[in-house]
């Protein structure tokens, strides 16, 4: 006597035929691309906060912004503050990426400058654009935010120090690659600042480069 399983099974293989595996693959699950949904979210939650404020927007309006439910939101990120901090995600990695692609041969100063420039502005385009521009107000005007942001600046100078040390040659003891990456991070944070606080006046690189160039040599002559 067959058991229930077997027949099962002989029936399903007595129907096979390309045809119908296609169909069967067709309804099975298809996988989704967690980085890409949480990419989504930043950008609709972004674009809400401009338009309604920060605090004004509630997590349910991102929610079904996104076609999602309230609780689906909460699988990418845990809260607002989480989804705007998301937006500084694999920065420190793609920094250290950067400088890693110049030539070893330039000063260090002048590779930590072109990798500052290249991740704030875009590739040295000259100006954020409005969803980076959004983040810098949102980041700036949330004390919660301003904390998470302060602490994330200081994760992405690991990845830079490493690879400044490694261009060095130097010992894990030696605090040269610290105190250059945090200076240059300084000179970035202070230019951010004031292009800020001047309602974007001048063009960030400009701004950057002047900041720099207070401290150390600057790949641009700054009058």
């Amino acid at each position: 006597m067959r058991s229930a399983s077997e027949a099962t099974f002989r029936a399903v293989a007595a129907t096979w035929s390309p045809r119908s595996e296609a169909v069967w693959t067709n309804c099975l699950p298809k996988p989704f691309d967690f980085p890409a949904v949480r990419a989504e979210l930043i950008d609709i939650g972004i674009d809400l906060f401009s338009k309604q404020g920060y605090q004004q927007t509630k997590v349910e309006e991102i929610a079904v912004a996104a076609g999602m439910s309230e609780r689906s939101f909460f699988r990418y990120f845990s809260s607002k503050d989480d989804l705007v901090m998301g937006k500084f995600e694999d920065m420190d990695d793609r920094m250290a990426e950067l400088f890693a692609a110049l030539p070893d041969s330039e000063p260090i100063w002048v590779s930590l400058e072109h990798v500052l420039r290249d991740i704030a502005v875009g590739g040295g385009q000259g100006a954020h654009d409005s969803a980076d521009l959004a983040i810098d107000r949102i980041v700036r005007s949330t004390p919660s935010l301003t904390a998470r942001y302060l602490d994330k600046m200081s994760q992405m100078q690991r990845p830079l120090i490493a690879a400044v040390r490694a261009r060095l040659d130097s010992s894990p003891g030696d605090p040269r690659p610290a105190a250059i990456v945090g200076a240059a991070f300084a000179c970035g944070m202070a230019a951010q600042q004031v292009w800020i606080e001047t309602d974007y006046a001048d063009t960030f690189e400009h701004v950057l480069a002047q900041s720099m160039a207070a401290v150390g040599p600057s790949s641009h002559l700054v009058p």
